[in-house]
């Protein structure tokens, strides 16, 4: 009888440290994963031992890098070493990665998302998409199918999407990559692939071919007659004075006897650069440059005589001097020198916030900073969405310092006493309300409808909301240790004396070309367009006299402080 008990015994209890070690096991199995979809933090090291950073100068306006080349806007390539003081900021995968081990990581990836059962697809050639589908290409560290701008969305990435962004931005053809990237281009630039390396589907719809691993599923957007082309971020540039031997050396030149100002623009879009220099009959296209600046600009009134005085001449154009006066226009076309972002080369032990209101422009404001720094903005919180989209700094650590500054919303004496400086936004507290309403209801670009306007939830928002406007603002002016303030509609009606203010307080070394680059792309994809305002006031009287009266203690309180008070527009003095 003992025998059969002890061996009974045994049985048992190696099956419970069988049982121990599955446990264990599936623990850290779950952790790691968990880990890797967290985007793996290590313990940070001390940053008060750390040395303060003192002074950035401007980050190279090209990256040259290796593994996956040019892709420093990847996913993959922004993954970070936290070890070693941030010394290896911008690491990417090594050369000797192949594009098998890219294909697993890239494929574990979208095994996280939500999705059907079936990760990859039979192509089909007749699915649902407005352009024409040109074919599956190579898009790679040595071989770029498309090198204009490009666009993120891990959730929702369509065909349709994706060219509606190409058209708007002035390029021709749309190429889709693992299924959620979107690239634009005016030509394609390296060879077919095999269209079974295609397969994978878009992340926000079913039966269109979007990309693969390296590749590219390419579409020609919709053909749209000469002069009807509609752009974002056309922008006039200005009236310079330049010799004639600067402008013998622009890279393209193209006499046309009927030239006008948008077909000067779609001529330069189409060739991919960013600005379009235009003197009838000649529309010379070339990059940015200090030849640009702002010092350089001549009176507008020159370059309307100069325009006068060619379309009267019926006979001859008059005879070119060795100074003209030329009209410069920024194209939709994103200049590569300031498409590249990093995250601070050297972790910095000086927290600075980035603090608004919700609705008062922050994500705006960060994509300029972005833009015009070179270095990546971090945030208080986590957003799916606005990561999806680009920025990368959405998924590290706040207090890393390895952020320009920090996003934050927040107003309580303990979470301001965090940051030892802020960038204060403050907008309009009747567009602060309307724009996070917008929000709410219909996401960072959306527009609520009449409907939600006209719903209970809409008093019950502004009740809630109006008294926060005006003690996050209040707060931050009693309780920041070294503010700047920032009003949205000063950034909106002088956005570059702005920028140069906010890089000077971030202790920032600016190069005119980013400069440049953030006046030629200052909407982005971040910015919500003002078209769709509600048919009708949503604000009621009891509404307007409640946040009137938060407005002239704001105003107070920034004047009692030495800063400037609330713009004129804000309501009536």
């Amino acid at each position: 009888m003992v025998a059969p008990l002890y061996k009974l015994h045994c049985l048992l209890k190696r099956a419970r440290m069988l049982l121990l070690c599955l446990g264990i096991a599936y623990l850290m199995a779950g952790s790691i994963l968990l880990l890797q979809r967290s985007s793996i933090r290590v313990a940070q090291p001390n940053l008060a031992s750390l040395p303060p950073l003192l002074s950035l100068a401007a980050p190279p306006t090209a990256l040259r890098t290796t593994g996956l080349g040019v892709r420093a806007r990847s996913r993959w390539a922004t993954i970070q070493a936290v070890s070693g003081g941030g010394a290896k900021a911008g690491r990417h995968w090594p050369a000797s990665r192949s594009l098998g081990v890219q294909h697993l990581h890239r494929r574990w990836f979208h095994s996280l998302l939500p999705e059907s059962p079936e990760q990859r697809m039979s192509l089909h050639r007749n699915s649902r998409h407005k352009g024409t589908y040109i074919g599956c290409f190579l898009h790679n560290a040595s071989d770029r199918a498309l090198g204009g701008t490009m666009l993120y969305d891990l959730r929702k990435m369509t065909s349709s999407l994706c060219q509606d962004t190409c058209s708007e931005s002035g390029y021709q053809f749309a190429g889709l990559e693992y299924g959620a990237e979107c690239h634009c281009g005016n030509r394609i630039s390296s060879p077919r692939a095999p269209e079974e390396d295609c397969s994978l589907v878009c992340r926000g719809e079913r039966g269109s071919p979007c990309g693969g691993v390296g590749r590219l599923s390419i579409y020609k957007v919709e053909e749209q007659l000469p002069g009807h082309r509609k752009f974002r971020n056309v922008h006039y540039r200005g009236c310079f004075k330049l010799l004639k031997s600067t402008i013998v050396t622009f890279p393209i030149d193209s006499f046309q006897p009927n030239l006008t100002t948008q077909s000067c623009i779609e001529t330069c879009t189409d060739k991919e650069l960013p600005l379009a220099v235009f003197k009838r009959p000649h529309c010379f296209c070339t990059w940015t440059s200090p030849l640009f600046s702002l010092t350089q600009q001549s009176d507008n009134q020159q370059c309307v005589e100069n325009a006068t005085l060619n379309h009267t001449t019926t006979s001859a154009p008059p005879a070119s001097t060795e100074r003209d006066h030329y009209q410069v226009y920024h194209t939709p076309v994103l200049d590569s020198r300031c498409k590249e972002r990093m995250f601070l080369p050297q972790r910095s032990s000086s927290l600075v916030a980035l603090s608004s209101f919700p609705g008062a422009g922050n994500t705006w404001v960060r994509h300029l900073t972005e833009l015009v720094t070179g270095y990546y903005t971090g945030s208080f919180y986590f957003d799916g969405t606005l990561y999806n989209r680009g920025f990368k700094g959405e998924k590290d650590y706040w207090k890393s310092g390895r952020s320009i500054c920090v996003k934050t919303h927040e107003s309580g004496q303990k979470e301001i006493e965090m940051f030892d400086s802020a960038i204060l936004l403050i907008r309009n507290p009747y567009r602060s309300l309307m724009a996070e309403f917008n929000r709410k209801c219909a996401g960072h670009l959306g527009h609520a409808t009449d409907a939600q306007w006209k719903s209970k939830e809409w008093p019950e928002f502004v009740s809630s909301y109006a008294p926060w406007w005006a003690s996050h603002a209040l707060s931050w002016l009693k309780f920041g240790r070294r503010l700047l303030v920032v009003h949205y509609e000063e950034l909106q009606r002088a956005l570059l004396p702005q920028l140069r203010l906010i890089t000077a307080f971030l202790n920032v070394t600016m190069t005119e070309e980013r400069l440049l680059c953030a006046q030629s792309n200052q909407d982005g994809h971040f910015k919500r367009s003002g078209a769709l305002w509600p048919s009708f006031d949503p604000f009621t009287p009891d509404m307007r006299q409640i946040i009137d009266s938060f407005i002239h203690t704001v105003d107070q309180a920034l004047q009692s402080r030495n800063f400037s008070g609330l713009p004129q527009e804000y309501l009536p003095r």
